[in-house]
């Protein structure tokens, strides 16, 4: 018997009672469905991270202050206020490998502007800071490299800090008090969100980082350092050339003594984000697996109570000529068509409902290629798997004794 003729009959059996059809499907659909909704919701978190986590700039290495400890007690990071502009302006003059640094001071303020008052972050940065963030005003422009040396009191306002305090109107030009420093707002940043910690990168002012020191925070220390590399693949070299630089300037060349600096680049994040999120989607996808399972028990099922009503159809097809592995391949590719039809509208069904929780939610969604080939071929595999029994099953049936079946 050919294929096609196998098809053929497999599909007017599957039209010839269209509700047992639909129920036996119902397993697959939902199955199918369920994976791929979970799939593409995992894995549109995952590129969100992601996303969010490069918004924090390209190729970026931040150098942070080391822990001390007083008492006994450990301090946590960032209290040793180990970095000041000269480790920044050493790096940048030895370090062969960065092609961008900026230090970063940082310090929280309220700003007055206008007829309103908002409380934020005050970063005073260099102008390569913008190039490590890939960031640009939306309007206006940023300061630059002579408003840092002369120490000018200019900022750069986030985009939250700048609708806060001025609503619709532009307020390139106004004038703003951070603390009691008047300054003269020279941009807006471009919107970015929330990075990967949660914070919201628009709810920000940005100064230079000499005017930050003389005028806002009057301390030596900064709060780090930002570097880039040109790609990633110079991360380690940059490190291991970083680390020199400070310990050579911070006097720890002796054997055996502890950085007072430690060091984080996006590749550690971003490993340890989508491994996270990879392990989450695939814990999701195997429990939406179940319904599969629980669907080819309905398709085997079926296909045994098929079995026994078709007992004489079975009869007469041998005993005009069929043989049994015409017999077999025939239920099973009844058992297939069924797994891959339910499926197909599986898929359809899974997209589409992915597609309507996203927009209603607001969260991200990606159904990656891989997902729709590995869900309708798995759905193909347990047409298989479970509709070889009930077609092994027709294909042992003794002619003589199907012919008799009442």
């Amino acid at each position: 018997m050919d294929t096609t003729t196998l098809l053929r009959e497999a599909l007017q059996s599957i039209r010839g009672n269209r509700m047992r059809t639909l129920l036996t499907m119902l397993g697959i659909v939902i199955g199918v469905g369920a994976v791929i909704v979970l799939v593409a919701l995992g894995n549109g978190a995952r590129r969100q991270i992601e996303a969010s986590i490069n918004s924090l700039g390209t190729n970026v290495i931040m150098i942070m202050p080391g822990s001390t400890t007083r008492g006994g007690a450990n301090q946590g990071l960032g209290s040793l206020n180990s970095l000041t502009v000269h480790d920044a302006e050493q790096i940048e003059r030895e370090a062969t490998l960065l092609s961008a640094l900026s230090p970063v001071v940082v310090t929280h303020s309220q700003v007055i502007g206008g007829e309103s008052n908002w409380s934020t972050r005050v970063y005073g940065v260099s102008t390569d800071y913008f190039t490590i963030r890939d960031w640009d005003a939306s309007s206006g422009e940023p300061f630059d490299d002579a408003d840092v040396r002369a120490s000018r009191k200019v900022a750069l306002l986030g985009a939250i800090v700048a609708k806060s305090l001025f609503a619709d109107a532009d307020p390139v030009g106004a004038q703003i008090r951070i603390g009691h420093v008047p300054f003269t707002v020279v941009g807006v940043l471009r919107p970015k969100g929330q990075n990967a910690g949660g914070a919201d990168e628009d709810d920000i002012v940005l100064i230079p980082y000499t005017t930050a020191q003389s005028r806002l925070s009057g301390d030596v220390s900064i709060g780090h350092i930002l570097a880039s590399t040109r790609s990633p693949s110079q991360f380690p070299a940059a490190q291991e050339e970083i680390a020199g630089i400070l310990r050579e300037a911070h006097r720890l060349n002796v054997a055996g003594t502890e950085d007072d600096f430690l060091m984080r680049d996006q590749t550690q994040i971003v490993r340890a984000v989508t491994s996270t999120t990879r392990t989450m989607s695939a814990l999701l996808a195997a429990i939406a697996s179940i319904s599969l399972l629980v669907g080819g028990i309905g398709i085997m099922n079926i296909m045994l109570v098929s079995v026994t009503e078709r007992t004489r159809e079975i009869g007469i097809r041998r005993a005009t000529g069929a043989r049994a592995r015409d017999v077999l391949a025939q239920f099973l590719v009844e058992s297939v068509a069924l797994s891959v039809v339910g499926g197909l509208v599986g898929l359809v069904c899974g997209c589409v409902g992915a597609a309507l929780l996203g927009r209603v939610t607001g969260w991200r969604v990606a159904t990656p290629l891989s997902a729709v080939l590995i869900a309708v071929g798995f759905s193909a595999a347990v047409g298989v798997f479970f509709g070889l029994y009930p077609a092994r099953k027709a294909a042992a049936l003794d002619p003589i004794e199907a012919l008799r079946y009442e």
